[in-house]
């Protein structure tokens, strides 16, 4: 079980630094999210680059929100010059049945012949008019049928789901998660702050022998990135949580 650091933990610096920062705290990995509005997410060259000189691996990628199969298969493209062998995907939106039924055409074909992962993640608990799910394929059937799974715990937690539970359906399609805790009705905190059962969640993907990464996701503010040491501080605590309980 690898422990990585998704870039959007701390959005706001670069991603030169954001590589630094994760070979100093002793990180396995990068979970690399694409992002149309920092172009350097986008460039295979650059990302290899930061990578090889920094001798952090990328470990997965997440593809563009709201993508198209033009943005997945640029998904593709990094993780293979990087060598990443997961990718992460949201749900689509609910009336693009055409980009649904592409995922489930295609993806599969994809997989093969590329030798990746594509998973599909838990998407946020968001409706339309109070009742209408604003994502399809957002449930755990769902992820169960795409084969691969990436779990957000946070969002298990905002749709009031049990994480042991949902772990527990989705344990031998799971090849990614995004861990954070969850206190008072809001995601993506410290891990060492919240109400999820984080402890028996990561004790059980050890014993479980879970081959994926752990990826800590947390807001940038909730990790004071302003402040260099105490963000560090906080990181660090979060990673040593994951080991902790790793090891009972």
């Amino acid at each position: 079980m690898k422990i990585t650091l998704t870039t959007d933990s701390l959005k706001g610096y670069g991603l030169n630094r954001i590589f630094e920062f994760a070979k100093e705290l002793g990180f396995d990995g990068i979970d690399l999210v694409l992002d149309k509005n920092d172009l350097d997410t986008l460039d295979p060259e650059y990302i290899a680059k930061l990578s090889s000189t920094t001798e952090i691996p990328v470990l997965a990628v997440q593809a563009l929100d709201n993508a198209k199969e033009k943005d997945l298969e640029e998904a593709v493209t990094m993780a293979k010059k990087v060598n990443a062998k997961v990718i992460v995907i949201q749900p689509p939106k609910i009336l693009d049945r055409k980009y649904a039924a592409w995922l489930k055409k295609e993806v599969p074909n994809i997989r093969k012949k590329e030798n990746i992962s594509i998973a599909l993640e838990n998407a946020p608990n968001k409706m339309w008019l109070g009742f209408i799910p604003e994502r399809a394929m957002n449930n755990l059937s769902e992820l169960k049928r795409f084969k691969h799974a990436c779990l957000d715990t946070a969002r298990v937690a905002e749709k009031k789901e049990d994480l042991m539970y949902a772990y527990g359906s989705l344990q031998k399609f799971l090849v990614h998660v995004h861990i954070s805790n969850f206190y008072r009705n809001k995601g993506y905190q410290v891990l060492t702050k919240g109400n999820l059962p984080l402890e028996s969640f990561i004790s059980k993907l050890a014993s479980d022998g879970f081959k994926g990464a752990l990826s800590i996701k947390i807001k940038p503010n909730y990790l004071k990135v302003r402040d260099r040491a105490e963000m560090f501080k906080l990181l660090k605590e979060s990673k040593e949580f994951i080991e902790k309980f790793a090891k009972a």
